[in-house]
């Protein structure tokens, strides 16, 4: 089939929800080439900007569909700084301030309200951030079909183990109204179950040699469920020995050395060489840890999969007493407790309650609930008559203390509509990514220039796609699927969550939202190597590719439901993350460094009067680390 017929079958030439401008484009003229605002407009015909886009009457990015998460024009200027671009005089702005944050992330966010609760409510505090909108990867997408919203989440996804949060995170949640407790209700967890959904496989032909869903996974026993695949007959048989026979693989060693062992060990080659299972085993499990760490089980040490329902192999180890190096971190953290915790929209209801709370008046109500309807107003962000501004689409180039290490005060330079400007504050926080902080502070320490630079964050694609309904999967019996050799490697549809006045799509005939996720890994490469290589992936990878990918697997894995991608897609948001989660040390990879040592320790020291809170600092990528270093940083400026 000629891939023009094959366009037209998909749809791809169909209008849907409109696509941002210049998606993609940024790298057909230089990853490093920053041209001013004016520039770009004289070049494309477009009329220039207001001198604060954020007061527009139709200034709303949730609802932009196309190319988003980090959306062309918010990464540009940062790229040139990286390149060795320099400013010239920057305009002063006639304000200063009690502290300047850079990044509106959770992080970012909880800093200026950790400093208000400090310096008390007249503070004057300015937030940064180099996004058309506030949330860093908290990220909300908004849909619309007919007089019905859909909301998506676009990058952090739920709340996990809410109950191991510390004493600061709980009472930052109980101050802005959030109770966990309350998503006993508000997420239906009986739904799919109720309806007969499962969750399936998608076996590619690519990878399995042909197309096929099999729903039900594991059911009604790992040897049948593995019998229903393309499998061969010894993959299939040692995929249903992995799941229900209690081998120890490792007899010949005690429970340290087996700890020790498998936090060295790859679960790969646990497989391979330990467990003795096919080679299309590991093509089955490949991409199974995509989602939880950003790479493949090529990557992930086996100790840190012992104990996960989905990653079999060690029922029968006696893996009691202390902890191997990096062993179970994602279990004993927060796989004890339900994963319910998810507002419609993700934890961008999470930033968009801390901004609520920093500036009266920007969204209407009081609790957790009505914030999920509330319409943000960006005009009130910006606004001078509040003691706390946020101002977007301002990529911080510079920041230093004014003097030595000991100054009173810090100078931030940024540059918004392709000007520079600088501003003044008695204190800085950086709550941007690690990565970029040697190049807005030069004058630091190569030590801790290398500290910074040392993680490199994991790059991520989370897609939300409008169906018109949900009729396929009704058919199919599937809630979503695995797709281990496919584009996205994971299709579901969206969390069953109804609350604040906002219902999930009940009835299968009303429009829904359907979540895939792709996650450019370069298997047999070094943890931090598959990430370089996957961040360039998606910095050269066009809206249209993602389209297409979107388009053929869905229709692909749903054609025997009657889906019809031309027909049955309404929309699509690709929220592209090339810098996405924190890295989290990796014991396959790196050292256990001694206590105050690591990386992330050394490089979040305070510089003068200029002090970090990102959840790099703390290399772990969750809500909670991000308010925990939040809090860490700003006991540290009230030390001072």
């Amino acid at each position: 089939m000629s891939k023009n017929k094959r366009d037209l079958e998909l749809g791809m030439k169909r209008p849907i929800a409109r696509r941002d401008f210049l998606n993609g484009f940024g790298l057909a003229v230089g990853a490093s080439l920053a041209l001013p605002h004016a520039i770009w407009a004289d070049a494309f015909g477009l009329p220039g900007p207001p001198s604060d886009p954020q007061k527009k009457e139709t200034y709303y990015p949730p609802a932009k569909t196309g190319l988003r998460g980090s959306h062309d024009g918010s990464w540009e200027v940062a790229h040139a700084l990286r390149d060795g671009k320099k400013w010239g005089i920057a305009a002063p702005d006639a304000e200063s301030y009690d502290l300047i944050i850079v990044g509106a992330g959770i992080s970012g966010l909880s800093a200026a309200y950790f400093y208000r609760q400090e310096a008390g409510p007249k503070a004057r505090i300015l937030i940064l951030d180099n996004h058309d909108d506030f949330g860093g990867h908290a990220k909300r997408n908004e849909f619309r079909s007919g007089g019905r919203l859909l909301l998506g989440y676009g990058g952090t996804q739920s709340i996990a183990g809410p109950d191991l949060y510390s004493t600061e995170s709980k009472n930052l949640f109980r101050q802005m109204g959030i109770e966990p407790r309350k998503f006993d209700t508000f997420y239906d967890q009986k739904f799919f179950a109720s309806r007969g959904l499962t969750s399936g496989v998608f076996f590619d032909k690519e990878t399995f040699g042909r197309d096929l869903l099999v729903p039900g996974v594991g059911k009604p026993s790992w040897p049948e469920f593995a019998g229903r695949t393309p499998l061969s007959e010894t993959a299939q048989k040692d995929l249903g020995r992995l799941y229900t026979e209690k081998v120890d693989y490792l007899l010949a060693k005690n429970a340290a050395e087996k700890k020790n062992y498998l936090g060295r060990t790859s679960y790969k080659d646990f497989l391979l060489n330990d467990a003795k299972v096919h080679p299309e085993v590991v093509r089955y499990f490949q991409s199974s840890t995509y989602g939880l760490y950003g790479v493949g089980i090529d990557a992930v040490p086996a100790g840190d999969l012992a104990g996960l329902r989905f990653h079999p192999g060690f029922q029968g180890m006696d893996l009691s007493g202390p902890p191997g190096p990096g062993i179970g971190l994602e279990v004993t953290r927060q796989d004890n407790e339900p994963y319910i915790y998810h507002f419609p929209d993700g934890n961008a209801s999470i930033a968009r309650l801390l901004v609520r709370a920093l500036i009266p008046g920007s969204a209407s109500g009081h609790s957790m609930e009505d914030i999920v309807l509330a319409k943000m107003d960006y005009s009130k962000l910006n606004s001078p008559d509040s003691a706390v501004r946020l101002r977007l689409n301002s990529t911080a180039v510079s920041v230093r203390n004014s003097g030595d290490s000991s100054a009173d005060g810090v100078e931030v330079i940024y540059v918004r509509d392709g000007e520079a400007r600088s501003v003044r504050g008695a204190a800085c926080i950086l709550a941007c990514w690690n990565t970029v902080i040697p190049y807005l502070c030069p004058e630091m320490s190569d030590k801790q220039k290398e500290a910074l630079a040392y993680g490199v964050k994991v790059p991520l694609v989370y897609t939300n796609v409008q169906l018109r309904n949900r009729a396929a999967f009704e058919k199919l019996k599937i809630r979503g699927a695995s797709c281990p050799g496919s584009y996205f490697s994971d299709v579901e549809l969206d969390f069953p969550v109804s609350m604040g006045g906002y219902r999930y799509s009940e009835k299968a005939e009303q429009p829904c939202l359907v979540h895939l996720q792709h996650v450019p890994c370069s298997p047999g490469l070094p943890a931090r190597d598959q990430q370089r290589a996957g961040r360039l992936k998606l910095y050269t990878t066009k809206f249209e590719t993602f389209e297409y990918n979107v388009r053929d697997q869905l229709a692909r894995m749903l054609s025997s439901g009657e889906f019809d991608p031309a027909r049955d897609i309404q929309a699509i948001t690709v929220n592209r993350w090339p810098h996405g989660y924190a890295y989290e040390y990796n014991s396959l990879y790196d050292p256990e460094w001694p206590a105050g040592q690591s990386p992330c320790e050394i490089g979040r020291q305070p510089f003068g009067r200029v002090h970090i809170a990102n959840s790099d600092a703390g290399a772990f990528a969750y809500t909670n680390e991000a308010i925990d270093q939040a809090w860490r940083a700003v006991r540290e400026l009230a030390a001072k």
